[in-house]
């Protein structure tokens, strides 16, 4: 089980690095923070919901990148059966 977690892992942390140009502006984690607090952004928890994400899958990374002029949430998901997909949900 560990060495297809750690596979699943490595397949989703290198296609963030496959994005377009557009998308790799990314704010730190301070800056979602502040985001969230000063309203300009749903949180996490919103977009989930929101979306219908079941609350059964693990998130396994999250960013928020600048995607052609909008705020959108990356996020890495990991269901119960294992299997891995990024998730790209609209942060406003």
């Amino acid at each position: 089980m560990l060495p297809v977690l750690a596979t699943v892992l490595a397949l989703v942390f290198t296609s963030f690095g496959t994005l377009p140009a557009s998308a790799q502006a990314c704010l730190s984690n301070r800056e979602i923070q502040e985001a969230v607090s000063s309203g300009q952004i749903k949180s996490l928890d919103e977009v989930l919901a929101s979306a219908g994400v079941d609350s059964s899958q693990s998130v396994l990374n999250v960013q928020v990148c600048d995607q052609g002029g909008r705020l959108v949430y990356i996020i890495g998901v990991l269901s119960p059966s294992g299997e891995a997909q990024n998730l790209v949900l609209d942060a406003r």
